[in-house]
């Protein structure tokens, strides 16, 4: 995870390795144990390939917040609109 400390710049922060799958960084983020993420890279060692996962990540954020009618929580808002689908429309529902 990538995250920007403003002024200090940005690092990636560690992370502990048996503690790095998907839903236990979505529910960091959720929490807001990132100040201000930029990006979020999956990487597999073993298979030798990594793979900026940030669009896909952003989505599963808004739908469980979508989910609880919740707002985005501060600390990820400014990450979700950065990556999430360009055409995201609101879907209307017709009145019969």
């Amino acid at each position: 995870m990538a995250d920007d400390f403003g002024r200090l710049g940005r690092a990636w922060r560690e992370a502990d390795y048996e503690a790095t799958d998907l839903e236990t960084v979505i529910q960091d983020l959720l929490i807001g144990q990132y100040s201000n993420p930029i990006r979020v890279v999956a990487f597999n060692t073993t298979e030798r390939w990594s793979e900026d996962v940030s669009e896909d990540v952003a989505r599963e954020l808004r739908r469980r917040c979508d989910l609880q009618m919740r707002d985005l929580p501060s600390t990820i808002s400014d990450f979700v609109e950065r990556h999430e689908d360009r055409d995201r429309r609101q879907l209307s529902l017709r009145l019969v």
